[in-house]
């Protein structure tokens, strides 16, 4: 579980850097997001990946750390997401303006000749 996690988290990241180095202006808000998301999976996976796992402590089971999966990774995460869809909306905002002003949608706002 914790290689296919770990894959993910380097395929995500390294797609996101990929395309964070592309000319266009949509290629880089979407490398942003890969980003975004990779780093999401990195803080998930810190909580430690646990089946079936309690997130707070209640019930009958012992209070032992090994029957709870960690509530404050899951929290972090949450807040992420809500941040990371408002800024890829003001990111893409401010794409169209940018492109409404200077006719193009590289980075630098010149087209390669």
């Amino acid at each position: 579980m914790e290689l296919i996690i770990s894959l993910a988290i380097g395929a995500l990241a390294g797609s996101g850097i990929w395309l964070l180095l592309r000319p266009r202006t949509f290629q880089v808000i979407l490398g942003l997001s890969l980003i975004s998301y990779a780093v999401n999976l990195f803080i998930f996976a810190t909580g430690r990946l646990s089946i079936d796992q309690l997130p707070i402590i209640g019930g009958d089971r012992p209070i032992d750390i090994h029957h709870y999966a960690d509530p404050l990774p899951q929290s972090l995460v949450l807040t992420a997401i809500v941040i990371g869809f408002a800024m890829t909306a003001l990111f893409l905002v401010v794409l169209l303006a940018s492109r409404g002003l200077t006719g193009t949608d590289h980075v630098d706002g010149r087209e390669v000749e």
